[in-house]
């Protein structure tokens, strides 16, 4: 049950995440600035295509869990187990930042008590601390790799797999597992944990689109990405199409 509640909560965030998205982008293709639409607007383009990628990988990665929860496998057991405290740590960790992006995109609109964006900003705070902490997750993760090594080295095979050829994936397997097995692993644990979410994400959305999955490796696994949205450099033709299928 508590698993259960986690993987709500991780659900929950992402569909925040989702609908700040949507308020974004239906504000910027209808608000104009300089005799231009916000959305024609480079630097505004930049910024709602990688809210965009962040969006797909998210909602590809709790759909991913909700299909390890559907299964009777062990395998997917095993993935169950791991990756979901990781998997709400990341997710209901990255709401927050996220949905301030999202309301900054539509100014001082966005911040009024009666917007949607201000109270989903409100609310997505409760989805991290509800069912365990940052912290809590990260030992919960740890924990499942001391109790069942030999399955959580196999999800993280099944991972390494998944993602062959992503730009960042082999590095991201190798630390995630030279950090784990260090004494001191706890010290880490949240960058470890955050590296194997994103890896996750990767994984899952290289499964349904991969080229966007290619653009998510190489802005979260193949550097260090700033955690300001719109700090990444996206070919004109991948922001299109990131915009286009965020809202059609």
């Amino acid at each position: 049950m508590v698993q259960l509640t986690r993987q709500d909560c991780a659900i929950a965030s992402a569909g925040l995440m989702r609908s700040g998205l949507a308020h974004a982008l239906h504000h910027a293709r209808h608000r104009s600035v300089f005799q231009k639409h916000l959305a024609d607007q480079p630097l505004m383009q930049a910024v709602l295509a990688d809210m965009a990628l962040h969006v797909e990988a998210t909602i590809a990665l709790v759909m991913r869990l909700c299909r390890a929860f559907d299964s009777t496998t062990a395998g997917e057991a095993a993935y169950m187990r791991l990756l979901t405290p990781a998997i709400k740590y990341w997710v209901c960790k990255s709401a927050p930042p996220f949905l301030y992006e999202a309301m900054e995109c539509l100014g001082g609109n966005g911040y009024v008590e009666e917007g949607i964006l201000a109270r989903h900003y409100r609310e997505a705070p409760v989805n991290a601390i509800w069912e365990g902490s940052g912290n809590v997750m990260c030992l919960d993760v740890l924990r499942a790799l001391s109790r069942e090594a030999d399955a959580a080295l196999a999800v993280l095979r099944e991972l390494a797999e998944d993602t062959k050829g992503l730009p960042g994936a082999g590095e991201a397997v190798a630390f995630i597992g030279k950090t784990f097995r260090r004494p001191d692993s706890e010290r880490v644990a949240r960058l470890a944990v955050e590296k194997l979410a994103l890896l996750a994400a990767s994984a899952a959305l290289n499964q349904v689109a991969p080229d966007s999955a290619r653009l998510f490796a190489a802005t979260r696994l193949g550097t260090n990405h700033t955690g300001i949205y719109g700090a990444v450099d996206l070919a004109n033709d991948d922001v299109r199409a990131l915009l286009e299928r965020a809202l059609p």
